[in-house]
Formats: C-alpha cells, structure tokens, sequence
C-alpha cells in the first residue's frame, strides 16, 4: 500500500517535531560537525534530518525512509531526500565519522534540554542508566557484527549481531533520554568502551542542566575498575552490581548482622 495522493500527507505531526529540531539545533549541529567525503557527503544537515523525519514517522529500514516523501510530504518541507541517496549517505559512514555524529546528537540535546523541560528535577538529582544489548542481524556481509550470546524461545542460541551501548539521562520527575551511544565491533565485552562514554555522559548531563548530584547506575557487567574510576575522577555517585566471586563473598561474609542495612523501596515495581 502506499499513499500517494499529492493533496494529503499522512505526517503532519512531522511539522512541530521537525521545527522543534532544527530549533534545538539539528541542522546546524550537523553542519558545523559532520563532514564526510565525496559527493555522498553532500549536506548532511538535510540527510540526517530526512532520515531523523522518517524514523519519527515509522521507518525503520532505509527503503522506508520513503514515507518522507509521500503524498504532499513534499509541501510541507524541502531538502528531502531519496531513499537510495540517504542509504549511500549512511553507508559512507565510518567510526571517525560516526563519531562526529554523535557529537552532532550531544549538541542537538543540549539544544533540545535548553528548550523544553527535558530534564525537570536535574538540579537536585540525575540519573545515567548505562547498558549493552545485542541486536540481532541477518546480512552476513554486515561491518561490524559478531557472535553475542542470548536466548530465544526459551533456548541458548548465537545471534549474530550488533554490540551497542547505551547511556540515558532521567530525573525522578523525568523520563529517560538517550544522551549516548557506542556501536562496538565484533564480540565486545559489556564493559569495553564504557568508561570513556560514562565520562561524555556526565559532560553532557552537566550541559544540559544537571547541576545537583549525579548517579550513574549499571549492572555487574560494568564491575570494572575503569568504570569506577571514570565515576569518580567526575566527583559523581555510582550504584554497581558487583559479580560474586571468592573476594566478595568473603567480604560479605565478614558483615555481622547487626551491621547490614536495609534498603526501602515505596515504590517498587515488581515485574
């Protein structure tokens, strides 16, 4: 099915979100910090935003990055590109220029905070939420990609995939962002690439308006001294699952009764 019909646009919630963006600073803050090579760089700024447009809309492949030019699409905004265009664009894309795209995103969300009460509640408490995932592909000829092991239908299996990871920002007043990522190649370790994202993280936290306490807060895949040490070079508040192994049960072990502390949840969720 596709919609066509040049008087009509399926998208007009598009118009708001996209002027919000270019208000926080989208469009500039590609321009000033992507710059990539050949014909194929040409205006990022209209590219990013084309395809920022279409995943806003629904797309989650590049040939639905189409859905930005249905029907009167067109009218509503200009510089939008081809589905072919923007997938040769993504596709010119290495880490170092990855790189300057997530600093783009950085500005972007300072932008946005600066605008919009994104992070109510920052100046007295502040959350980042550090994690991994594995997110399955099927191209074998994909860059980047490798073994990660998980489970599906109730069975261990190898996926090959991707190794992200991800770091957002929330208040107790607010819902999380994302305020950072990092694609890592091949079978990376949850904690690999961690501690220098931690760091970004609380830089871009402080930028956005997050002038009370911070807390950073990760499992014990993060247990790692680069993690805790990145934590507190920054003079911010951390919460790590430790792994249990022979040193920390022989550390708890040690603790008498009277000395454990209990921790109240009032508002737990229990899943």
């Amino acid at each position: 099915m596709t919609f066509d019909d040049p008087n009509l646009v399926s998208c007009a919630g598009l118009v708001p979100m996209m002027r919000l963006a270019q208000q926080a600073g989208l469009h500039d803050a590609v321009s000033d910090r992507v710059s990539l090579p050949t014909d194929k760089g040409v205006n990022p700024a209209g590219k990013v935003a084309t395809t920022v447009a279409g995943m806003l809309a629904g797309a989650d492949s590049i040939d639905d990055l189409d859905i930005a030019r249905h029907g009167g699409m067109r009218t509503l905004f200009t510089s939008v590109y081809a589905p072919s265009t923007l997938g040769s664009f993504l596709r010119t894309f290495t880490h170092a220029y990855v790189r300057q795209l997530q600093a783009a995103a950085r500005d972007t969300l300072i932008g946005l905070a600066a605008r919009v009460p994104l992070l109510a509640g920052a100046d007295v408490l502040t959350f980042i939420d550090v994690d991994s995932m594995l997110r399955r592909v099927y191209g074998k000829q994909k860059q980047g990609i490798g073994f990660g092991h998980t489970k599906v239908g109730g069975y261990n299996v190898m996926l090959r995939g991707y190794n992200p990871l991800i770091a957002t920002l929330s208040t107790p007043l607010a819902a999380p962002v994302i305020a950072a990522t990092r694609l890592r190649g091949g079978n990376a370790g949850s904690s690999r690439g961690t501690a220098s994202m931690i760091a970004e993280t609380i830089t871009t936290a402080r930028a956005c308006g997050a002038t009370g306490e911070i807390v950073v807060w990760a499992d014990s895949a993060f247990y790692a001294k680069a993690v805790i040490a990145a934590c507190r070079r920054r003079d911010v508040r951390f919460s790590v699952t430790t792994r249990i192994d022979t040193k920390i049960r022989t550390a708890c072990d040690s603790i008498t009764h009277d000395q454990w502390i209990d921790i109240k949840y009032p508002q737990a969720v229990i899943a």
